[in-house]
């Protein structure tokens, strides 16, 4: 992992990177606060990124902040074409290559200075907490996983985007989806569509309310354009499918009103996990920055962290 000397505001973050599959991803390293949950072999370190098209600008500060603070550092980082990150083609959301980019991280988190690399932790939302998930199942290098609203099953996903949008949006996304991907077959750009808009515009995300609360959280990097094969990807992601072969403590927290993220599929991973399971009587958005359920949300992590990463006698 290459550092810079660069600080922020009040030292809040140092900006960094490490390689992922030959490329560079940009990464920000939280410090610790304070030593409380340090142990014998150095102090605890959360892995952390964003959901779909999100990016570590974008409302993940906020919670790196209050971590850190809590006794674990804290390295949030941009999957290879997002953000900060270098990566062709930009704004592609491939499965493999982000858990390839979560595993690459945690390699590079475990050479921070003072950290235990016994002592991981995997934090994700929306699909980065489908991803953790999957990351965290058969390793026994993670001390504990952290999964936020998250997307574990793209066919529930689907089914749910059925239910509370118009049919024929769906469809034309899917068509201009398998166009997308016949155009990088053939080796030309993809074709693109927001991320979110408004109700009855193209887009990944178009509920009502969707726009405004994910640019409420919006960094300077983020792009409000994403791949439109999209859904070709989405479609057969099963994160659930590894969520019995964990075998450290998760926290899932679901928000019971989710209109994007099927909260029943979280709740059935997280059984499947022997997960504590949290609920938050909100939609997808409601515990990010800004919203009402954001300090319950960030108080349970730490609580189940401090609990879990307390130091033996």
């Amino acid at each position: 992992m290459t550092a810079r000397p660069e600080t922020h505001d009040s030292g809040a973050y140092t900006p960094t990177s490490f390689v992922s599959g030959g490329t560079r991803c940009a990464a920000w390293h939280f410090p610790v606060g304070t030593d409380r949950l340090a142990g014998p072999n150095g102090r605890p370190v959360v892995v952390m990124a964003h959901g779909l098209g999100g990016t570590m600008d974008s409302g993940l500060a906020p919670f790196a902040q209050r971590l850190s603070a809590a006794g674990v550092d804290v390295l949030a980082f941009d999957y290879r074409g997002f953000g900060a990150s270098d990566g062709e083609p930009r704004q592609t959301v491939r499965l493999a290559d982000q858990l390839d980019d979560y595993r690459a991280a945690i390699a590079a988190a475990a050479q921070i200075d003072g950290v235990d690399p016994r002592r991981i932790v995997l934090w994700g939302v929306s699909l980065s907490g489908g991803h953790v998930l999957a990351v965290a199942a058969g390793r026994d290098d993670i001390a504990a996983v952290v999964s936020m609203t998250p997307l574990v099953n793209g066919l529930a996903a689907g089914r749910l985007a059925l239910a509370n949008g118009p049919v024929s949006a769906m469809a034309a996304s899917t068509v201009r989806g398998y166009r997308s991907k016949a155009r990088r077959l053939a080796g030309r750009e993809p074709l693109m569509m927001p991320i979110v808009g408004d109700p009855g515009e193209p887009g990944a995300l178009t509920l009502p309310g969707y726009r405004g609360d994910y640019l409420a959280i919006a960094g300077p990097t983020w792009r409000n354009e994403v791949d439109a094969a999209l859904g070709t990807e989405i479609g057969g992601y099963r994160a659930d499918k590894h969520a019995a072969d964990i075998t450290v403590p998760v926290l899932m927290q679901v928000a019971d009103f989710d209109r994007s993220a099927p909260p029943h599929a979280a709740i059935e991973a997280g059984v499947k996990a022997r997960a504590q399971v949290r609920h938050y009587p909100c939609d997808h958005f409601g515990i990010f920055p800004g919203q009402p359920y954001f300090d319950a949300a960030s108080e349970h992590q730490i609580y189940f962290l401090t609990r879990t990463l307390a130091p033996s006698d």
